[in-house]
């Protein structure tokens, strides 16, 4: 299993700017081999951002190489610099190989 983070800082007058962006948009990662789940998350509020995070498990670390390669992504990223600038400086990508999960 792998995880596959986003980590965004928000100016505050960008929020629900930002939100919609992703609360509208096309869901394409069902359609890809290999992927779990997905979460949108909304974290701390600090003194000039908000911190958001995009949360994605694939079935392994070949699953995520796998979307990063397909039409989907590029689909799904083909307007991701359009419009204004909803965040405080770039994106920061984590990935992580899951050693043990526990479940109800």
């Amino acid at each position: 299993m792998y995880i596959a983070m986003n980590r965004f800082r928000v100016a505050p007058d960008c929020e629900e700017a930002f939100q919609r962006r992703w609360l509208d948009r096309e869901v394409l990662l069902k359609t890809v081999p290999g992927f779990e789940s997905f979460q949108f998350l909304k974290g701390p509020v600090g003194e000039d951002s908000t911190l958001y995070a995009s949360h994605t498990v694939w079935a392994s670390y070949e699953a995520f190489i796998g979307w990063t390669q397909s039409e989907q992504f590029r689909q799904a990223h083909a307007s991701a610099g359009d419009g204004r600038k909803l965040t405080v400086g770039p994106p920061v990508f984590e990935g992580f190989e899951v050693l043990q999960s526990v479940e109800s």
